[in-house]
């Protein structure tokens, strides 16, 4: 049997950026969304992070696990406090100050989740991509409030069982479609939009790369499955996270300047039952007639919207 290694050949993780021996559960996806971006953004990034999970288990005083710089903002304002330091830096520019160099060595990055993304934040990231703010906005989406208790947000897909959602005999799980955020900012004029998956991190990573080319607000949102709120095995998050992808119920898309310019085409579309099926927030569905008509309409949804995209390869 081999001898332990000594003190100083252990392995050193002072190159990583998204630091481990944070708090995040065993397989937590949006902990890996992180380590992906910060490994596409590189150092030279200051980040402005809302309020949430991420922010949570990543920043307990004195620790952290940020090897960029980093700000922690309450939950509403974390594309104002970039747009603050985007503008600053701008200022500084204009300036010539031969403390600072030219800003567009900076990257700019917001990241929240989709709580202060869809809801909470709304109001302000509306702003920051209104007023032109050189900012890449990055959502976390594992669709609730994972961190408060598993509250719907407007993210929580259609049929889908929160804390403040459960099935029973009124309602089966959230009632409503989820929100699209993507749409919403390439209406905004953002110069860059793509949605991502942790199930796809290449995919992820050069999208980060590509956003960050381009001029004036962008908006990337990466599917980050939670294993808590969700209800499956931790070890399958990046599973549940393809599974998404090859029903469709998650495209992979670019829109630059308001135009579809790439979509991620899917070879034998996988139906939306398998995907409901890997998680327990979706159990009651196959329990009632009433749950078989949901899993339908969600089906439907999925149809239409592989046509609109020609997601089928």
């Amino acid at each position: 049997m081999s001898s332990p290694p000594e003190p100083d050949a252990v392995l050193s993780y002072d190159d990583d950026l998204f630091t481990p021996g944070h708090r995040a559960c065993a397989g937590c996806a949006p902990a890996l969304a992180m380590r992906h971006l910060t490994e596409a953004t590189g150092e030279n990034t200051i980040i402005s992070m809302a309020t949430g999970c991420m922010e949570v288990i990543s920043s307990p005083f004195p620790e952290s696990s940020w090897g960029v710089s980093w700000i922690h903002d309450v939950f509403a304002n974390a594309p104002g406090v970039a747009s603050g330091i985007e503008a600053a830096y701008r200022a500084f520019d204009r300036k010539a100050s031969e403390e600072f160099t030219d800003h567009d060595d900076v990257n700019f990055v917001v990241v929240a989740g989709d709580g202060a993304t869809f809801d909470i934040g709304i109001r302000s990231l509306s702003g920051m991509m209104d007023r032109g703010h050189d900012v890449l906005y990055v959502c976390y989406d594992n669709e609730a409030y994972m961190n408060t208790g598993i509250q719907r947000s407007s993210a929580t897909p259609l049929g889908a069982s929160t804390s403040t959602s459960p099935p029973g005999k009124e309602s089966l799980g959230d009632d409503t479609s989820k929100k699209d955020m993507p749409a919403i900012a390439a209406a905004h004029g953002c110069s860059y939009v793509a949605s991502a998956s942790i199930g796809y991190p290449q995919d992820f990573k050069q999208k980060i790369e590509r956003g960050l080319e381009h001029d004036g607000p962008k908006y990337v949102q990466v599917q980050a499955p939670c294993m808590l709120g969700w209800e499956f095995d931790p070890a399958e998050a990046v599973t549940v996270a393809q599974l998404a992808v090859e029903t469709g119920l998650q495209p992979l898309f670019e829109v630059v300047d308001g135009e579809l310019v790439d979509v991620m085409r899917i070879r034998d579309r996988k139906p939306v039952r398998e995907y409901l099926e890997c998680q327990g927030r979706f159990d009651h569905l196959f329990e009632t007639g009433e749950g078989e008509e949901v899993i339908e309409q969600l089906q439907e949804f999925v149809d239409e919207r592989a046509d609109e995209l020609d997601l089928d390869a």
